[in-house]
């Protein structure tokens, strides 16, 4: 049987996405969860076909829970949804273990067609993100500060471009102040910026958060 579970913090985006799949798949036994720790109970407890999960949770990041996925379950397809550009996203997603990427804006029209994929064991992959990759093979001139930053570090830097505490980010990343704190003083030099305003302009201009 055919069983797929859907992570994602808005009850009407796990609804929607249930109905179009049931309307492929009648048969399928589709389970929903509302955080990342409940999605990785789910895997750690259970057998699934396929998982859709949302990057951006409560606590928990998509792609943080993507790595402990991974570990539980290295063969399991997961796909990561969001709604940021997946010009910015996808290939950091690829790299972390997601068998596809894909935006909420255009999710309704590929979600059946990024199922059908990675069932088949391949991956979900866009023009867009094609292109992404292409340039990912050669030395890419044009490759962007956020990217040099490990999956970690990005998770940090998004939070603190958001305007979250250093103490706020600990206690949503379960870890210690000081531990984010050294994470920020890598952030700042890895991307040359030396205050949390240059990180959120940047984040803003590059529609990263």
């Amino acid at each position: 049987m055919l069983k797929i579970l859907i992570a994602d913090d808005h009850a009407i985006v796990r609804k929607g996405l249930k109905q179009i799949l049931l309307e492929e798949y009648p048969s399928a036994a589709i389970s929903e969860v509302s955080d990342a720790e409940s999605l990785l109970a789910d895997i750690t407890r259970d057998e699934w076909s396929v998982v859709i999960c949302d990057m951006n949770m409560p606590g928990r990041s998509g792609l943080d829970a993507l790595t402990q996925i991974k570990q539980i379950a290295p063969r399991l397809p997961v796909l990561i949804m969001s709604m940021y550009p997946e010009d910015q996203y996808a290939l950091r997603v690829l790299k972390a273990g997601a068998s596809g990427y894909l935006g909420k804006d255009n999710i309704h029209d590929d979600i059946i067609k990024a199922v059908q994929t990675v069932l088949l064991g391949k991956k979900f992959i866009t023009p867009t993100i094609a292109e992404k990759l292409a340039n990912a093979l050669g030395e890419d001139i044009s490759r962007q500060p956020h990217e040099s930053l490990s999956d970690r570090e990005f998770d940090v830097f998004k939070l603190l471009a958001s305007g979250k505490a250093i103490s706020d980010i600990a206690a949503q990343l379960s870890l210690s102040a000081t531990t984010v704190s050294t994470y920020r003083s890598r952030i700042m030099e890895k991307m040359h910026m030396r205050s949390n305003a240059e990180l959120t302009r940047y984040a803003i201009e590059k529609s990263l958060i």
